[in-house]
């Protein structure tokens, strides 16, 4: 029998709150709910659900900043709930650590489809064909049965997103993957065209793993081709 997920929905607004609610119930998920962002980030400590999906416009503390106190001590799934279809709001909840980002006003079917598609990010520890349990990489190490990173011997905290982006290009080491192979397979087949949300989670991982993110070892940008983890003889460009 599969775990009852339990989701965290933070929002101000009660008929909101009310319609993801019963949308989420209906699919069997357990709901907790918070109406603004201090409330979130208490209740993310307190009962560590399994997915938070958290408004931004909101009193005492928005969802920006709710989102990057929870990911202080957290790496559980995010989504970012916004009215705001500016580019600059959902780059600003994927840089503040989202996963990912719905823009109201949204439908059942596609709120549900996100969320199965977060959840199975979060739940897929493991990638391709390695044939040992840690996977090094210059000053960078990954202990894939515990799913833990590390960079000159110090841990690297990643959402289950990055984690699962790192693996995706360690598994295909010294092959270039194009835009829409990483999306499809990090992501999922429905973000194929999302490239938007694969340039901040990229910027975010070498942040976190490069020792010069303007000059990444790990992952090398190929222009107009795609992204590539070169193997350690080879002098990266």
């Amino acid at each position: 029998m599969t775990e009852t997920k339990t989701i965290l929905v933070v929002d101000d607004e009660p008929r909101y709150v009310r319609l993801v609610e019963v949308n989420l119930t209906t699919e069997g998920y357990t709901v907790e709910t918070a109406s603004n962002g201090q409330q979130a980030v208490e209740s993310v400590a307190a009962k560590q659900p399994d997915l938070v999906l958290l408004d931004v416009m909101m009193p005492i503390m928005d969802g920006f900043t709710a989102c990057e106190r929870i990911r202080e001590f957290s790496t559980l799934p995010i989504i970012i709930l916004t009215a705001k279809g500016e580019e600059r709001d959902r780059v600003r909840g994927l840089d503040a650590g989202a996963d990912d980002y719905i823009v109201k006003p949204f439908s059942a079917q596609e709120l549900l489809a996100r969320v199965r598609a977060v959840l199975r990010r979060a739940e897929r520890q493991t990638t391709g064909d390695f044939h040992q349990p840690i996977f090094k990489h210059y000053e960078l190490e990954i202990d894939l049965p515990r799913a833990m990173v590390k960079t000159s011997g110090n841990p690297v905290s990643l959402t289950a997103t990055e984690y699962r982006l790192l693996q995706t290009m360690a598994a295909a080491i010294g092959k270039v993957l194009t835009p829409e192979e990483l999306l499809s397979d990090v992501w999922g087949p429905e973000y194929r065209d999302d490239k938007e949300i694969l340039w901040v989670c990229l910027s975010r991982l070498r942040q976190k793993i490069e020792v010069d993110p303007k000059s990444p070892v790990h992952i090398v940008t190929r222009q107009g081709l795609g992204y590539l983890m070169p193997p350690e003889e080879a002098k990266p460009s």
